[in-house]
């Protein structure tokens, strides 16, 4: 079973599982967390037994769990990675985020594989045959449109839904088209280890030498922000939409989870043919607002179109939201103007030189209409802080104190219908997707003597579900005449019917398998690949022979020679930037002409990176070396763990009667 094409469904990431269970409380349809292995964030890795913790806890709300299995592996990682989805298969996890093709050739048991980002899916062709080969969803590349959203939407299997980032942190480059940090670090992002090269400062020359921007960070990207595009981003066909950030904080996940539940909620109200991918609504001490936690400032990207004002070329850090601008400094305080209310432990940040300067405010003091500041560090180490500065706030503490607590409360409405049986009460309870919980208790009939305050009592008491993950929607008293009934008697069977609602919730939980690839295999849409595949071991190269493949090379990690290649390809465009683009200049008289500004060439110490463009797609192209790799060899962790002298031939597929554990 896949999603439902009716259902939305939003994913939000966790980096533990403890903010995995505030994403669930927090309106979080689904959560992706990182296990102990093979996930492209390597710091953010859990134990298979917490995971197991989180998926029953999600499952109580109807909400599902994927796990990251998406680096690509090598030859000795085969068997491990085969050995660890049988481990989360049976943890309960619902579906795993794959890149490499080489697990589908692998003897896993039937879980729902879910196609990365890094997957590079930006092609009709591709969301095609990866919807055909065994994917149960698509991780739609950040970069496409509207409009090619819905031609992929048109082309692919219906029931295959269509998933898409609308929030977070974006990679400059096509996800898995990105070498930079191997080349430059030995890091490799598609092994889980990105240095974030794309976040570092450059200089931009032209192909005269001419500097035409210094210092700048040309490569990092504004925060991803869809919260406009919802509804268009329906109507074009997604139906999971993701938030980035397995790395982030708890305050993250809980303030833009809670932030999209509100905006898709509002969406639900307005177009019943949808509804939510899991139950219950959600209520917040807080205010939902994403720009009081991380973010380079916001961008749609290339959803409504290529535009001037993608990049945070200024600084790759969270500078926050202005306040005011500095109109006194004194040898221990400075003052700002600010309209909002300011408190102690607030951040603040400037700009001085292209750098972003910060300090918290040890001690503030509202002083007429400006407040006073007293930082935490002496006066004089604040660089660049002059009277007309302008000032921003990236940490709001006040605000971020409210999500250190509780802050949100998510409870599944339920009908509660209370009768009388032969020998004394019955309690039902009932949810919308069918679930029953019903418990009986012998009670002797004593007649109240209050009958309307009975029956006041008697549904005050039934709708005290406190301690449960619901809420009293309608309640039906079903009965000959009021009677006397004990508060023990309607808590036991409250705890009773709970107890087996719950079971039975979890008993109709959907089970999400793996979808069955077509028969005879689809073609893959080349017949030849370089190393933008990842092809990396020998179950990947049997996945894309089956599928008709010729010629596949090796993997960037793989490759033993040196040469020139792009290290990084991106719909980013320093010259659409800058203003330098020929399609910028067509029909501008007297500079058509002078747009030559190819080679261009990135600077960073000693490394110095060409720029190629490639105008038909309007991509660009950054060059640099393909060096000689180590990592043919097993990684020091695995090492240890298991033999490179493994024969290949016991990762490949074999009868089920064949599996071993």
């Amino acid at each position: 079973m896949t999603l439902p094409r009716h259902h939305l469904e939003l994913l939000s990431p966790a980096r533990d599982t403890e903010i995995g269970r505030e994403a669930v409380l927090h309106g979080a349809d689904a959560v992706y967390i990182g296990g102990p292995a093979f996930g492209a964030r390597t710091k953010a890795d859990n134990s298979v037994a917490d995971i197991a913790g989180l998926t029953a806890f999600a499952h109580r709300f109807g909400a599902r769990i994927f796990v990251t299995v998406n680096t690509i592996l090598h030859d000795t990682e085969l068997e491990p990675a085969r050995r660890y989805i049988h481990e989360l298969y049976d943890a309960g996890v619902d579906a795993l985020i794959v890149q490499d093709m080489g697990i589908l050739e692998l003897d896993i048991p039937p879980i729902a594989l879910h196609a990365s980002t890094q997957c590079d899916i930006r092609t009709v062709e591709k969301a095609k045959f990866l919807g055909e080969a065994g994917f149960s969803q698509l991780v739609l590349a950040r970069e496409l449109t509207l409009q090619q959203i819905a031609q992929m939407r048109a082309a692919v299997n219906p029931h295959v839904p269509l998933e898409y980032f609308v929030h977070g942190a974006l990679c400059v480059a096509f996800s898995g088209n990105c070498y930079i940090s191997e080349a430059h670090t030995g890091r490799s992002a598609n092994r889980g280890s990105c240095s974030q090269e794309c976040r570092l400062p450059y200089t931009l020359e032209d192909a005269q030498g001419r500097v035409v921007a210094f210092d700048k960070h040309l490569l990092s990207m504004k925060d991803n922000n869809q919260s406009d595009n919802l509804a268009a981003l329906i109507d074009a066909g997604i139906r999971s939409f993701k938030i980035e950030g397995r790395y982030k904080d708890m305050a993250y996940v809980k303030n833009v989870t809670a932030h999209y539940r509100t905006l898709i909620d509002g969406i639900l109200e307005q177009r019943p043919e949808l509804a939510a991918a899991s139950h219950g609504k959600c209520t917040y001490t807080f205010t939902p607002d994403p720009d009081k936690t991380f973010n380079r400032s916001n961008t749609d990207y290339f959803a409504t179109g290529r535009k001037m004002d993608i990049g945070a070329f200024d600084a790759p850090a969270h500078v926050g939201l202005q306040l005011g601008v500095v109109t006194r400094v004194a040898a221990e305080w400075f003052e700002i103007s600010a309209g909002e209310t300011m408190a102690n432990g607030d951040g603040l940040t400037w700009m001085h030189k292209r750098e972003v300067k910060g300090v918290q405010a040890n001690v503030v003091k509202k002083v007429g209409d400006v407040w006073r500041i007293t930082p935490n560090v002496a006066m004089h180490e604040l660089q660049g802080l002059v009277v007309g500065t302008p000032i921003s706030r990236n940490r709001d503490h006040a605000w971020e104190l409210t999500l250190t607590k509780k802050s949100s409360e998510r409870r599944i409405p339920i009908d509660i219908r209370f009768s009388e049986t032969a020998t004394g009460l019955a309690l039902t309870l009932s949810d919308t997707t069918g679930a029953i919980g019903a418990a009986t208790i012998e009670h002797a009939p004593d007649p109240a003597q209050n009958a309307e305050r009975a029956e006041a009592s008697l549904r005050e008491n039934l709708g005290k579900l406190g301690n449960t993950i619901f809420s009293a929607g309608n309640v039906t008293v079903d009965w000959s005449q009021p009677w006397f009934v004990r508060a023990s008697a309607i808590n036991a069977l409250r705890r009773e019917a709970v107890e087996k609602l719950e079971a039975n919730r979890i008993e109709r939980m959907p089970k999400w398998t793996r979808a069955e690839s077509s028969l005879p295999p689809a073609h893959y849409p080349e017949t030849s690949l370089t190393y933008l595949a990842n092809v990396y071991n020998v179950a990947a190269r049997d996945f894309y022979a089956k599928h008709g493949v010729k010629l596949i090379a090796d993997a960037y990690e793989a490759h033993t020679e040196a040469g020139e290649v792009p290290v990084m390809v991106t719909k980013h465009c320093l010259r659409w930037s800058f203003n330098l683009c020929p399609k910028q200049a067509k029909g501008v008289q007297g500079v058509q002409g002078q747009v030559r500004a190819e080679p261009m060439t990135l600077i960073s110490g000693s490394d110095r990176l060409t720029l190629k463009f490639d105008c038909k797609p309007c991509e660009m192209h950054v060059m640099g070396k393909m060096r000689p790799n180590i990592l043919r060899s097993p990684p020091p962790s695995l090492v240890s763990a298991i033999s490179s002298a493994t024969p290949i031939k016991f990762y490949a597929k074999r009868p089920a009667a064949a599996l071993t554990s």
